[in-house]
């Protein structure tokens, strides 16, 4: 609330008019002019009342943290809107357009932040309530992928980061005389070829209705976040067409899907939790924050679930910036709500909690992190693995329209599933599609 918590005394007040009279003049000097200030906390006035309302796809963990946060601001009530990832980021930047319909605190996936930051007049700068000072608490790409492009703005503080691994069901790969054992699974697939002949492996001898990967897209995704660069260049030009790395990513998603590898099935959809509940795939890319999600999706599947490494090395998939829009009539609490969602002290509460992996390094050799465990994946060592992912990963540049430019090529994959295009004529498609966003 930005209003001191010590009470201002006066003492020995002559007459009732006088103590009126300094009263209305405490409250007038303490009050301010922002919203949700107080009447006057020295008159024991309460402050008045505000509602927050945070936009988020998917459950972040930050329940259990708005209600500590109250404690400190007991005039704030907060309100979570969740929608899926798609829907979320394409509601906000129509509500950006039209310039009404925000949330007081918006998420930002990675795969979009750079479009948002391009757009700094449309948010307020975290800078001018107190965000600079933390700016040496985070890893440095985390924190300059929420700053926008000429430096001056803060746009938003990094909640997480999405280190790469690889879950798989081992139930799944004991059925199919694969190993079990997450070392021994690492084995399997030190280069992304390697994944897809073990995957071949797995197909001769799956149970039935099982099927290797869920869909191309993410696999992809992972691919292309390995290199050193991705979708565009430093200079924020599309470069599909012509970064080798990116037509390569492309050639093994569809060997996975001429050798009929992946169950064809697109990742936040409703057919993807189903898949989860079932059992409908046994590997999927492993991000931090994906630990959480298959918790949640296959609630009956504890211990059918452990982590190896990814094949291709470290990588980076998904994180997210926590944001204020212009809209927002009480960005002062909104700021502070945000400041204390990404503290040091919560990055490491939600890590514990549901498995978003903190974006302050400072936290992963901490014997709490680190040494963490989690009896849903068979007792993995998830500080451990995410720690060493987050260490390890080089930051790749993002350009302005990210998800937009991810978005066609994964649509060029389904269309293949689909049987509409040969490769060839999907792939042309694609790089129509990106020419034109941009």
């Amino acid at each position: 609330m930005g209003m001191p918590h010590s009470r201002q005394r006066v003492a020995r007040i002559a007459t009732p008019l006088l103590a009126a009279v300094l009263l209305t003049v405490t409250a007038a000097a303490c009050g301010g002019g922002g919203s949700g200030a107080t009447a006057g906390r020295s008159g024991g006035a309460k402050a008045e009342p505000v509602k927050l309302t945070v936009g988020l796809f998917g459950d972040f963990g930050f329940k259990p943290l708005y209600e500590e946060f109250k404690k400190t601001h007991p005039n704030v009530t907060i309100e979570e809107r969740q929608a899926s990832y798609a829907d979320h980021h394409t509601n906000l930047a129509a509500h950006l357009a039209t310039g009404a319909g925000t949330a007081d605190v918006e998420a930002i996936e990675v795969g979009y932040i750079s479009s948002f930051t391009a757009q700094p007049d449309k948010f307020y700068n975290l800078k001018d309530y107190g965000a600079a000072a933390r700016q040496g608490e985070y890893l440095d790409w985390k924190w300059q992928q929420g700053v926008s492009k000429d430096g001056s703005s803060i746009i938003g503080l990094g909640t997480d980061v999405g280190g790469l691994a690889m879950c798989y069901r081992n139930d799944l790969f004991k059925a199919a005389g694969l190993p079990t054992k997450r070392e021994e699974v690492s084995k399997l697939w030190p280069t992304w070829q390697q994944y897809i002949e073990t995957g071949k492996k797995f197909a001769a001898a799956a149970p039935k209705g099982a099927k290797f990967v869920d869909g191309p897209g993410e696999v992809m995704r992972a691919m292309i976040a390995q290199a050193p660069e991705g979708v565009y260049d430093a200079d924020d030009t599309v470069v599909v067409g012509s970064n080798p790395a990116v037509k390569q990513a492309w050639d093994l998603s569809v060997q996975m899907i001429q050798a009929g590898l992946d169950a064809k099935i697109g990742a936040f959809t409703p057919e993807w939790n189903t898949g989860f509940a079932k059992g409908s795939f046994a590997t999927v890319i492993c991000p931090a924050w994906m630990t959480a999600y298959i918790q949640d999706q296959a609630k009956n599947a504890s211990g059918k679930w452990d982590i190896a490494a990814v094949p291709g090395g470290a990588g980076n998939s998904g994180g997210t910036h926590l944001t204020v829009p212009k809209q927002s009539k009480h960005p002062k609490e909104a700021a502070e709500l945000i400041m204390f969602l990404t503290s040091k002290e919560n990055q490491a509460k939600v890590f514990k909690e549901i498995g978003n992996f903190p974006s302050i390094p400072s936290l992963y050799d901490q014997p709490d992190i680190r040494n963490y465990t989690k009896d849903f994946f068979n007792g993995a060592p998830v500080g451990q693995i995410f720690s060493d992912a987050a260490k390890n990963l080089k930051p790749q540049h993002l350009g302005p329209k990210e998800g937009d430019v991810r978005t066609a090529i994964g649509n060029g994959l389904t269309r293949i599933e689909q049987g509409k295009q040969t490769p060839e004529q999907s792939w042309q498609q694609v790089l129509k599609d990106v020419q034109g966003i941009s």
